[in-house]
């Protein structure tokens, strides 16, 4: 599911079971982050799905990249996987006024 920068922040400030995830290279991770954030680089292709299937599927996952275009492929792929809340954040960190580190 797609949602806006104010609530996806808001839906996971209030979700006890979310999980921020970062789907960027670890170079763009490094550069600048949305806090307690985990990265798993989509751009591994088959190793990304290998390292997002062993996520605990019962959580709720606030999904991010660059600008909201591999974010958006992730929750598909995660969908797939059988993961039932995936939340993409449109615009991505590019438009991200929330906390980073």
């Amino acid at each position: 599911m797609n949602l806006s920068q104010k609530d996806w922040w808001s839906q996971f400030l209030a979700d006890p079971n979310g999980v921020i995830l970062d789907v960027r290279t670890e170079e763009e991770n490094a550069a600048k982050k949305i806090p307690g954030s985990l990265n798993i680089d989509i751009y591994k292709g088959q190793g990304f799905v290998y390292l997002v299937d062993e996520l605990d599927k019962t959580k709720n996952y606030y999904v991010y990249c660059l600008a909201g275009g591999r974010s958006a492929q992730a929750c598909s792929i995660m969908n797939q996987l059988g993961f039932e809340n995936t939340y993409n954040l449109i615009g991505g960190i590019s438009e991200w006024e929330g906390p980073t580190e």
